[in-house]
């Protein structure tokens, strides 16, 4: 039987057309937002992104979520990127919905192709170097809902534009350098946060921003609730009266006069003489309430924060010298106020933080660290100094170069109080513990030793933490790099704390206890190189692949040279015998502890200049990984 050719149905042809257009639309778009990521990877610092397998698809490179074979999402914040933003790039992730590039050292503006990313629902660059007036591009990105430009180095006024953004429900546009007033912008009722301070914007704020909190227009020049009135909204004072006693009062007001100098003369003396005696009155009564509730500071004891034990309650334990303040924010009576350090806008004062009931956490090289929990339910973590002697102007400089490095690996500095007897530091709350906790807080039996993905990760965000700390300049180290100072917050995320106090120290606050980190250069800790720094890191990835304590750090009886010992056993060919033995599955993951002990054997080299660089130490920690994911 013979068949004939039974011609397609035309309905057929334009629903294949559509289908293969479609298949090859989405290849080449996904081409494109591999090509636009390469570009902009290469154009701001390759060495410092995210390690991408590149013969995968972009949907699994870290930083990028897909939806749909489109890139939407793109998120690499805190990795020091540096230059402008080309065109060409973001711009071409045509599909995107969120970007978040913040905490790094993008500068410039934004490219115009921008404009191409209609979907964008997220803008999220605050502590970056933009310049320049606000991107006007940002005005045709119709749906966006947050954006966030705080942190930046923006100036000029503030458009009007930013009232055809009818989704927006955040904006953040604090801590630059906008200036003039704030226009009547008729912004969607959507918006829920609204922030402009600490710009030099002057003027009346508008009535639709009035339901927004003082704190949104601090440190500005701004007036109008919810600040003071502005001088054209005081009704003026009502005008005096004649009567017919105004002949009367002037003759007496000579005799009123003499009478009201009088009192005061005699007020003033006897104030004289009873002020003295007051106050020295209740200036012994402080000191003794304060001697009560503060530990005194004694020899350092071990610099590892404990186990959780029952916590030493402190009534007023932040008191600093002199005990009376007023209600100005944050201003003692000697005028001494909290000096505070990013773009967040603060909840509380000097006087509240005196007020705070705290907890004695420790006691650390630098100081004691207390848990001060504020009224309005805030807790922060408090750390007096001891044996700092440093002149005050010196003192704020290098604070503030403590205070200006923010990265989401390093526990960031809120502020500082500075007075001749007392200095104070105010950190987040980082509440899981140190690492040396972690690693050797309980020896008992029944210990759950830290799994290796769990101690990969430390290492890693410690390694980045301590990088970004570095590139801050290169003469800036943190100084006393140790398992007690990498704190850990929510799923174990590392963060590394203290650094930067070597320059704030004194001769008597070198570190007796804690040789087992140190270089062997160091003999002054307020001369740490960075060099030394990654000496410390050395010894850091050690402890956490040996579980042993570092020789002279007084955490338990398996304290040894670890440099040394490893070396040894290593030289020996017996090298899994370095490693931790209660680790599960220690077989599985022996490659990959090698290729680490690898890179702590040469930061533990006696010679500074054959250790290798954090920002190099970063790419290797990650290749470990890299090699076997795809991330």
């Amino acid at each position: 039987m013979a068949y004939g050719h039974r011609p397609m149905d035309s309905s057929f042809l334009p629903l294949l057309f559509l289908f293969l257009s479609s298949i090859l639309a989405g290849a080449q778009d996904i081409t494109s937002d591999r090509a636009a990521l390469l570009a902009f990877r290469e154009a701001v610092g390759s060495s410092r992104m995210p390690r991408w397998n590149i013969s995968a698809s972009p949907c699994s490179w870290t930083g990028v979520k897909c939806s749909g074979g489109r890139v939407t999402e793109f998120r690499v914040p805190g990795n020091s990127l540096s230059g402008e933003i080309p065109s060409g790039t973001i711009g071409n992730l045509t599909a995107l919905r969120v970007i978040s590039l913040r905490f790094n050292y993008l500068t410039g503006t934004l490219p115009l192709d921008l404009a191409s990313c209609t979907e964008l629902r997220g803008v999220h660059l605050e502590k970056n170097r933009l310049s320049g007036e606000i991107p006007r591009v940002i005005f045709e990105l119709k749906q966006l809902v947050r954006l966030n430009l705080a942190g930046n180095l923006l100036s000029g006024g503030i458009p009007t534009e930013l009232g055809s953004l009818g989704q927006l429900r955040t904006l953040y546009l604090e801590y630059n350098q906008l200036n003039g007033s704030i226009p009547d912008i008729n912004f969607p009722s959507s918006l829920a946060s609204f922030n402009v301070s600490f710009n030099p914007l002057n003027g009346s704020i508008p009535a639709g921003l009035r339901r927004f909190p003082n704190s949104s227009f601090l440190g500005t020049s701004l007036c109008g609730e919810p600040l003071s009135l502005c001088p054209h909204e005081i009704s003026p004072a009502p005008p005096p009266t004649n009567s017919p006693t105004t002949s009367k009062s002037k003759i007496s007001a000579g005799g009123i006069a003499g009478i009201v100098i009088g009192s005061v003369i005699v007020f003033l003396i006897l104030l004289a003489f009873i002020f003295p005696i007051f106050h020295r009155r209740r200036e012994r009564r402080d000191k003794a309430q304060y001697s009560k509730a503060v530990p005194q500071m004694g020899s350092p004891s071990n610099d590892v924060v404990p186990p959780p034990l029952p916590q030493q309650r402190v009534s007023a334990a932040m008191r600093p010298a002199p005990p009376v303040v007023t209600t100005t924010m944050g201003t003692s009576s000697s005028g001494k106020k909290l000096v505070f350090f990013g773009s967040e806008p603060r909840v509380y004062d000097l006087e509240a933080l005196l007020r705070a009931s705290a907890e004695v956490l420790g006691k650390g090289t630098f100081g004691t660290a207390y848990k001060a929990m504020l009224e309005m339910g805030v807790a922060v973590v408090v750390k007096r100094l001891k044996d700092v002697n440093i002149p005050e102007k010196e003192f704020k400089e290098r604070a503030a170069a403590i205070g200006a490095v923010n990265h989401p690996n390093v526990v960031p500095l809120q502020a500082y109080y500075y007075s001749r007897d007392e200095k104070l530091l105010v950190y987040d709350l980082v509440d899981k513990g140190s690492l040396s906790s972690l690693l050797h807080g309980n020896r008992g039996v029944g210990r759950t030793p830290l799994d290796w993905n769990t101690r990969y990760n430390i290492a890693l965000a410690a390694a980045r933490g301590l990088e970004h700390i570095h590139s801050v300049g290169p003469d800036f180290s943190h100084g006393n790099i140790k398992s007690s100072n990498i704190l850990l917050a929510q799923s174990y995320v590392a963060r590394v704390s203290d650094h930067g106090l070597a320059y704030l120290a004194g001769p008597a606050s070198q570190p007796q206890r804690t040789y087992g980190y140190r270089a062997p250069e160091v003999v002054d800790v307020r001369k740490v190189s960075q060099k030394a720094d990654v000496y410390s890191f050395g010894v850091l990835l050690l402890e956490i692949l040996t579980g042993k304590a570092p020789q002279h750090s007084v955490v338990n009886d398996d304290a040894v040279d670890l440099p040394r010992w490893a070396e040894s056993v290593v030289s020996e060919g017996r090298t899994p015998e370095v490693f931790d033995a209660g680790l599960e599955s220690l077989q599985n993951y022996l490659q990959e502890m090698s290729r680490l002990l690898q890179i702590a054997m040469e930061c533990t080299t006696s010679f500074p200049d054959s250790r290798p660089s954090m920002d190099k130490i970063v790419v290797r920690i990650e290749q470990i990984r890299g090699s076997t994911t795809t991330a």
